[in-house]
């Protein structure tokens, strides 16, 4: 059985899952996490997406990402901080850093294909695919950062399941507030949906929020 395979099965079940409701808290208070806690997290902040063209009889866009929100990163930290046997003071110093990340920018990790490899590479010129982060009131951003990750790391692969040789790999990086004071997910907001939209088609992936009153 192929490693290829098995991480297609993985993303393939998560999939199945995010077709149920499920809400996910964006509120910034104090998680309690294991390491073991983490793929658990990774599943509730991943979203994956399939459309298919008829037409030319292939998918127009297979992609998936996750949300590295304020949960996410906390999980992750755990993780990273047990797998390389940081002293608790390096953990919590890189702690406190990705949550004070998180307040200034949403942070998403992609992997996509497409119909055509050059057409799939979001951060190049000749890319088919405009990346824009809605809110509940149709308010669109689009990112400041579109970085390709050439070569995955051992942790993207296995922090990132969704990470496999048929799909290039991204982060992209949202203000969190615009320049006009505008936070571009609400406090409140019942969802948020990472789009991907051009002459290829249309993929939402979407998240369902817990609504909370920020400060």
């Amino acid at each position: 059985m192929s490693r290829a395979w098995v991480l297609s099965l993985i993303v393939a079940t998560i999939a199945a899952s995010g077709c149920k409701e499920h809400q996910i808290s964006m509120q910034p208070s104090a998680r309690t996490f294991t390491p073991d806690s983490y793929i658990r997290v990774w599943e509730a902040w991943t979203r994956e997406k399939e459309t298919f063209s008829w037409k030319e009889l292939q998918h127009e866009i297979h992609v998936a990402a996750t949300f590295e929100s304020w949960e996410f990163r906390w999980a992750y930290v755990v993780r990273y901080a047990y797998d390389y046997s940081l002293k608790p003071e390096a953990r919590d110093e890189m702690l406190d850093a990705s949550l004070a990340s998180s307040r200034q920018e949403h942070r998403f990790f992609v992997t996509l294909s497409g119909m055509d490899f050059k057409e799939s590479n979001l951060a190049g010129k000749t890319s088919a695919w405009r990346v824009l982060l809605i809110d509940p009131e149709g308010n669109q951003t689009v990112p400041v950062l579109m970085e390709r990750v050439r070569r995955p790391t051992a942790v993207d692969r296995v922090y990132f399941p969704q990470v496999n040789p048929y799909r290039q790999t991204f982060r992209l990086t949202f203000p969190a507030v615009e320049a006009d004071g505008r936070k571009t997910i609400p406090d409140g907001a019942e969802f948020m949906v990472l789009r991907f939209t051009g002459a290829r088609g249309r993929a939402d992936l979407r998240w369902d929020l817990q609504p909370h009153k920020g400060g």
